[in-house]
Protein backbone atom coordinates (compact mmCIF):
# COMPACT_ATOMS: atom_id res chain seq x y z
CA UNK A 1 0.00 0.00 0.00
CA UNK A 2 1.32 3.44 -0.90
CA UNK A 3 0.04 6.97 -0.76
CA UNK A 4 0.31 9.10 -3.85
CA UNK A 5 0.92 12.87 -3.67
CA UNK A 6 -2.80 13.43 -4.29
CA UNK A 7 -3.61 11.43 -1.17
CA UNK A 8 -5.29 8.50 -2.88
CA UNK A 9 -4.59 4.96 -1.81
CA UNK A 10 -2.92 2.65 -4.29
CA UNK A 11 -2.74 -1.00 -3.39
CA UNK A 12 -2.95 -4.52 -4.72
CA UNK A 13 -6.70 -4.76 -4.12
CA UNK A 14 -8.65 -1.88 -5.70
CA UNK A 15 -11.84 -3.14 -4.05
CA UNK A 16 -10.35 -2.77 -0.59
CA UNK A 17 -11.75 0.06 1.50
CA UNK A 18 -9.99 -0.26 4.88
CA UNK A 19 -6.29 0.44 5.45
CA UNK A 20 -4.29 0.18 8.69
CA UNK A 21 -3.60 3.61 10.15
CA UNK A 22 -5.82 5.31 7.58
CA UNK A 23 -9.26 3.84 8.25
CA UNK A 24 -11.98 3.26 5.74
CA UNK A 25 -11.51 5.07 2.44
CA UNK A 26 -14.59 6.30 0.56
CA UNK A 27 -14.18 7.93 -2.82
CA UNK A 28 -15.92 8.99 -5.98
CA UNK A 29 -14.98 11.24 -8.90
CA UNK A 30 -15.27 14.37 -6.70
CA UNK A 31 -13.63 13.45 -3.39
CA UNK A 32 -11.57 10.89 -1.51
CA UNK A 33 -11.92 10.74 2.27
CA UNK A 34 -10.93 8.42 5.06
CA UNK A 35 -13.03 7.84 8.16
CA UNK A 36 -12.14 6.16 11.42
CA UNK A 37 -13.16 6.18 15.05
CA UNK A 38 -10.90 8.20 17.33
CA UNK A 39 -10.82 7.49 21.06
CA UNK A 40 -8.07 9.94 22.05
CA UNK A 41 -10.43 12.70 23.29
CA UNK A 42 -12.91 12.66 26.15
CA UNK A 43 -15.21 10.40 24.15
CA UNK A 44 -15.19 8.52 20.88
CA UNK A 45 -15.43 10.76 17.82
CA UNK A 46 -15.46 10.16 14.08
CA UNK A 47 -12.32 11.43 12.34
CA UNK A 48 -12.91 12.42 8.71
CA UNK A 49 -9.91 13.34 6.53
CA UNK A 50 -9.81 14.81 3.04
CA UNK A 51 -7.19 12.54 1.47
CA UNK A 52 -6.35 15.12 -1.20
CA UNK A 53 -5.41 17.95 1.20
CA UNK A 54 -4.89 16.20 4.52
CA UNK A 55 -7.47 18.41 6.25
CA UNK A 56 -9.18 16.51 9.04
CA UNK A 57 -12.13 17.16 11.31
CA UNK A 58 -13.48 15.30 14.33
CA UNK A 59 -17.23 14.87 14.78
CA UNK A 60 -18.92 13.96 18.05
CA UNK A 61 -22.29 12.16 18.13
CA UNK A 62 -24.29 15.40 18.48
CA UNK A 63 -22.63 16.91 15.39
CA UNK A 64 -23.29 13.75 13.39
CA UNK A 65 -26.92 13.66 14.48
CA UNK A 66 -27.30 17.30 13.40
CA UNK A 67 -26.04 16.34 9.92
CA UNK A 68 -28.61 13.54 9.73
CA UNK A 69 -31.45 15.93 10.58
CA UNK A 70 -30.47 18.71 8.13
CA UNK A 71 -33.00 19.42 5.43
CA UNK A 72 -31.92 18.64 1.87
CA UNK A 73 -31.76 22.37 1.16
CA UNK A 74 -29.38 23.10 4.04
CA UNK A 75 -27.24 20.06 3.26
CA UNK A 76 -26.97 21.12 -0.39
CA UNK A 77 -25.78 24.57 0.72
CA UNK A 78 -23.04 22.91 2.80
CA UNK A 79 -21.89 20.92 -0.22
CA UNK A 80 -21.21 24.02 -2.36
CA UNK A 81 -17.40 23.93 -2.79
CA UNK A 82 -17.26 27.62 -3.70
CA UNK A 83 -18.47 28.52 -0.18
CA UNK A 84 -15.27 27.36 1.59
CA UNK A 85 -13.09 24.91 -0.29
CA UNK A 86 -12.00 27.18 -3.14
CA UNK A 87 -11.52 30.37 -1.11
CA UNK A 88 -8.05 31.79 -0.61
CA UNK A 89 -8.07 33.37 2.86
CA UNK A 90 -4.36 34.23 2.83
Amino acid sequence: MTESPQGTIDGPDPGRHEYPGVGHVVENEFATISVKLDGEGNSVRLRVEDRRTGHARYFDPLQLEALVWLSDERLTALLDPSADRWRDDS
